[in-house]
């Protein structure tokens, strides 16, 4: 999907510093092949890759936004919520994702726990060699059991095993939405909600207004038909900052997602003015 403008941008990128395959050279390399002129450099609970992708933007032409993806948990629903323009050299900040990873290992443990209840055994130090220097997810659980012989595609991990619904799942319980936006305002950032067709309650989004919440991604690359009509309806509704992006994760969901969403520009200008600058 191109939405009209001369220059785009995604906002929604992710590198091997969390559950990305791509190194930051590889993202803007792809960020330029995909023709667009601004990406935001968001990894799960991690901002440890966008200082070497600042320092290459210039190469390659293309301005990059320093942005975080925190997960978080509403009764049952996994809820993201990303920060844009944070202060990533805060020392309380990177402190506070510190923990945030030692209890993504800590759940990563326990899926692996039951994923061997159920036949799958897979050794968590072959997880953390392939996680390598990233943030643990389930996505690299899926890659692991993909690698093992388990499951014939990723899909099959979260359609069987490790989806939000399925047996092996295990609930994110660090952060609550209110929390990852708190966090994200206290950093200077502007917090969004990410991928809302996945939270399954948009009902909830009038409470995450009222906690802070600026903004939301209304064009994603796996909106279903209709999502980007209603999340920009809702936008409007609450005055919100409309972003979007392709949720690229280089070949981490079995295809380059990058390019698939490019947003105009003018919407980065808006984040901008929220920010001041």
């Amino acid at each position: 999907m191109k939405l009209p403008d001369k220059k785009v941008a995604d906002l929604h990128v992710h590198t091997y510093l969390s559950d990305g395959t791509f190194s930051p050279r590889e993202v803007l390399e792809c960020a330029k092949a995909c023709g667009l002129d601004a990406i935001a450099i968001s990894d799960h609970d991690t901002v440890d890759a966008i200082d070497e992708c600042i320092a290459l933007s210039a190469e390659f032409g293309i301005e990059v936004i320093p942005a975080v993806e925190l997960g978080s948990h509403k009764d049952k629903s996994e809820i993201h919520i990303l920060g844009y323009f944070i202060d990533r050299h805060a020392g309380w900040f990177k402190e506070e994702l510190d923990d945030i990873r030692s209890a993504r290992m800590k759940r990563a443990e326990k899926m692996l726990d039951k994923l061997k209840e159920n036949g799958v055994d897979l050794d968590m130090k072959d997880l953390m060699a392939l996680a390598g220097p990233g943030s643990v997810g389930r996505l690299h659980i899926a890659q692991l059991m993909f690698d093992k012989g388990y499951i014939n595609s990723i899909g099959d991990a979260f359609y069987k095993y490790i989806g939000n619904s399925d047996s092996c799942y295990v609930r994110y319980t660090k952060l609550e939405p209110k929390d990852a936006i708190r966090m994200i305002l206290k950093a200077g950032g502007i917090p969004v909600l990410a991928h809302p067709h996945t939270m399954g309650h948009d009902e909830y989004i009038s409470g995450f207004v009222d906690e802070g919440l600026r903004g939301i991604e209304v064009y994603h690359s796996d909106n279903p038909g209709g999502a980007n009509r209603r999340y920009t309806d809702i936008a409007e509704k609450y005055s919100l900052l409309m972003t979007g992006g392709s949720d690229c994760h280089g070949m981490g969901k079995g295809r380059i997602l990058m390019g698939k969403v490019k947003i105009p520009y003018s919407l980065v200008e808006k984040l901008k003015e929220a920010k001041g600058i």
